[in-house]
Parts: structure tokens; C-alpha cells; sequence
């Protein structure tokens, strides 16, 4: 309740900071300067709503560091996290919840469990790929694509999109369009790498 009525009022005030962890500051410099006209009620609250945010940031952190640590210990999460776009999160959530890969004949087999394999029409006697059928493990799904979509932003920033494949893909289709099929091709590595036990090799750029 805290945390609302600091945010609220501070809005009111006119004070609204950007999203984001490192937006934070401007928010604490504004409660900090001494000529600001805020109440000092809004004030208070809104340091302890800053203090709140530090302590879970905190929190987090320590949190994230023995997720690295523990799937950097593990063998095989280490392999997944060499894939573009897998961190330790996904890591250990695909190992936690999917099933084991000897399980699927082919990488397309565990893509479909996931959800990720477009739906096929037939239009004229020709097949036609429509969007991704999210019928299979949402949670890992979402990761994938959340993964993807990573890689894609890294790249765009950069300039330069060093995997050929990728840079087709995102010659022809939307960002989106394309975080769906570089979701699709990361769990078939997945796949190929966890069954013949191998560590992911970049393409390199024609």
C-alpha cells in the first residue's frame, strides 16, 4: 500500500520517472533537493517507497548470482547457456520442466511441444505457415521468445547481425515475426546439442 500511495503522489506532484533501475536516481534526487515543493509527507513516502526498491534490488542480485553459480556448475545447463539468448534462468527452467530430449524423435518434435512451430494452412494445393500455435509450455515458451527478442535489440544496437539466418529473417519479417522463429530454431538446438551432448558453434557470416 505503501509502495502505491508513494508512486501515486508523487505523480500528482508532477514527479514521474522513465522505467527502468536506472531511472530510479532521478526519482531520489528530486526527493533529496532541498528547494523541491513537496509535502513532506510525500516525501517520506516516497523514500521509503526508494528504500523498498534498493532492498529487493539487493535481494535480486544475490539472487542472480547463485542462479549463475548453480548453472554454471551444472553441465548441462553450462552447454544451454552457450546457445545466443539462454541465460541461467532459462537454463535451468528448461532443464527443470521440460521433459527429457531423448524424448522427441527430432528438434522440431520439442519446438511443437513448446508451442513454437507455426500452424500449416493449405491454400491452392500450397502450404502456408501461419502463427506460432501456442498450444505447448507457455513458460518456457515465453522465455525463449523473451530470449530472442534479447538477441535481436543486442543486434539492431550494434548495427551489424553477425548470423546470416537472423539477418534474412529480419530483412523480410518484424521484429516479433522474427523473435517467434528465433525462438523456434533455439529450442531445435536445444535439442541437438542436449542429445549428442555438444556446446553451441556460431554461424559465421558469409
Amino acid at each position: 500500500m505503501v509502495d502505491f500511495v508513494g508512486i501515486r503522489n508523487l505523480a500528482e506532484f508532477g514527479v514521474v520517472a522513465p522505467q527502468g533501475r536506472a531511472k530510479i536516481t532521478q526519482l531520489v534526487g528530486v526527493l533529496e533537493d532541498g528547494d523541491s515543493a513537496l509535502p513532506e509527507a510525500v516525501v517520506e513516502l516516497g523514500r521509503l517507497l526508494i528504500e523498498r526498491i534498493d532492498d529487493l534490488d539487493v535481494k535480486i542480485d544475490g539472487l542472480d548470482r547463485r542462479l549463475r553459480a548453480s548453472a554454471r556448475e551444472n553441465e548441462e545447463t553450462a552447454r544451454l547457456m552457450t546457445i545466443p539468448g539462454i541465460g541461467p534462468i532459462t537454463a535451468l527452467a528448461i532443464q527443470a520442466f521440460a521433459p527429457p530430449m531423448e524424448s522427441f524423435r527430432r528438434g522440431r518434435d520439442f519446438s511443437a511441444w513448446l508451442g513454437l512451430v507455426p500452424r500449416q494452412h493449405t491454400t491452392g494445393g500450397k502450404p502456408r505457415l501461419g502463427r506460432v500455435s501456442k498450444m505447448g509450455q507457455r513458460d518456457l515458451r515465453r522465455l525463449l521468445i523473451t530470449g530472442a527478442m534479447a538477441v535481436i535489440h543486442h543486434a539492431s544496437r550494434r548495427g551489424e547481425i553477425s548470423d546470416p539466418w537472423l539477418a534474412r529473417m529480419l530483412a523480410r519479417k518484424p521484429k516479433m515475426l522474427g523473435a517467434a522463429a528465433l525462438a523456434n530454431r533455439t529450442a531445435r538446438i536445444v535439442w541437438a546439442l542436449t542429445t549428442k551432448r555438444e556446446f553451441y558453434r556460431a554461424r559465421a557470416a558469409a
